[in-house]
């Protein structure tokens, strides 16, 4: 049941609205000034607040500020008998869901309410999604190589510093990239990332830059690319390593100068965004080859961090095992199961060439053939990892 509070010094439209609103089957609590109405919100989940706005001692345009300054977003509705469009533009102004006049009408009230309810309500699903979203790239482990990368990236986040994240595939590289834009002072802005090996070369200076209408023969509109879309956020360059030489020089100009142009154009374009990079390669080797810029190393490489494969961890098996059999089974919407403590000594004893992501494939597999209990047996029987 969807829960109102009613804010008003008036004991009898109190009444009234709780008395209408539990008829709708809302459940209702009413309070007789602005601090009992704070208290109450501070103190209890509601779906959606009506405050009187002239009250004696806090007014209703403070509680509203109290209540934004306490971090709660539930709607609130301002109503009052001394309204005015200049009291109803302040309230919208203050961060108030909607003005209604006294006295009320009831159908726009309903109406109101409902509005409010869908806004509740999904300010609700995107603070759930939020919290799937942020342990889907939770880092787990607590060893000595886990947590000296973990503190080092903890320590350059705040900065503006470029990072450049190395280690073999499936280490957890993007991992590292969200936790240094989530600590940073950009974390309200986008986090945008662009994979370069995914991308053909002919293609990924534009989907870098953005072009221009009529730039090549499918360019049908204008079309920013990632460095724009990432303003005053942070760009990721996943396998940064398998970029072209061409967008090589036309990223280091951009880091250089803070500016790109669309291809197809002669505009600059300022742009203002923190630039990290992952490789599974070898860059030095690269460098030598004759693919990889030197100067663009050097320009990406302020902070280097090396993420360490999974089988230089061992001891942080029985966690990720235990977070990837919580994460899956939530997943498929099933049981938690459990992992018998020789299953996770033959897990710890195994080469983990694909890293984190090849450990949770077969944590998945085994959780869809085994039983309640994942034992030692299940490992010899299902988890066979390459060679």
């Amino acid at each position: 049941m969807s829960k109102i509070l009613v804010v008003d010094d008036e004991r009898s439209i109190r009444n009234t609205l709780k008395d209408i609103l539990e008829y709708e089957k809302y459940q209702v609590d009413v309070a007789e000034d602005g601090n009992a109405g704070l208290n109450l919100v501070k103190k209890n989940e509601y779906d959606i607040v009506l405050c009187d706005i002239k009250m004696p001692g806090m007014d209703g345009i403070e509680v509203l500020g109290k209540i934004q300054e306490a971090g709660i977003d539930t709607p609130v509705v301002m109503i009052s008998g001394h309204g005015n469009i200049d009291t109803a533009v302040e309230s919208i102004k203050k961060g108030a869901y909607d003005f209604i006049e006294k006295p009320l009408d009831l159908n726009r009230l309903l109406i109101t309410i409902r509005n409010a309810m869908d806004k509740s309500s999904l300010l609700t699903e995107t603070k759930v999604l939020k919290k799937k979203v942020s342990k889907k790239y939770e880092m787990v482990g607590k060893s000595g190589a886990i947590k000296k990368i973990i503190d080092m990236a903890d320590r350059v986040a705040p900065t503006d510093a470029r990072v450049l994240i190395t280690g073999s595939n499936g280490t957890g590289k993007e991992l590292i990239a969200r936790r240094l834009h989530k600590k940073s002072n950009r974390s309200a802005q986008p986090f945008v990332e662009v994979n370069c090996a995914a991308i053909p070369s002919e293609l990924i200076e534009s989907e870098l830059f953005g072009h221009e209408k009529g730039a090549f023969t499918s360019a049908m509109k204008q079309r920013k690319g990632k460095f724009e879309q990432a303003d005053g956020g942070t760009l990721f360059l996943d396998e940064i390593g398998d970029m072209s030489l061409s967008a090589q020089a036309k990223v280091l100009r951009a880091l250089q100068e803070n500016i790109i142009t669309r291809v197809g154009g002669d505009k600059p374009i300022k742009v203002d965004v923190r630039v990290l990079a992952a490789t599974n390669k070898n860059l030095s080797e690269e460098i030598e080859k004759g693919n990889f810029r030197e100067d663009l190393y050097h320009r990406l490489s302020v902070i280097l961090i090396q993420v360490p494969a999974l089988n230089e961890r061992p001891e942080d098996i029985p966690l990720l095992a235990d977070h990837f059999i919580n994460q899956i089974c939530g997943e498929y919407g099933m049981p938690i199961k459990t992992i018998e403590q020789d299953a996770i000594e033959k897990l710890q004893q195994m080469k983990w060439t694909g890293n984190i992501r090849e450990f949770r494939n077969v944590i998945e597999r085994l959780i869809i053939l085994c039983d309640k209990k994942i034992t030692g047996n299940d490992v010899d029987a299902f988890a066979a990892p390459l060679k």
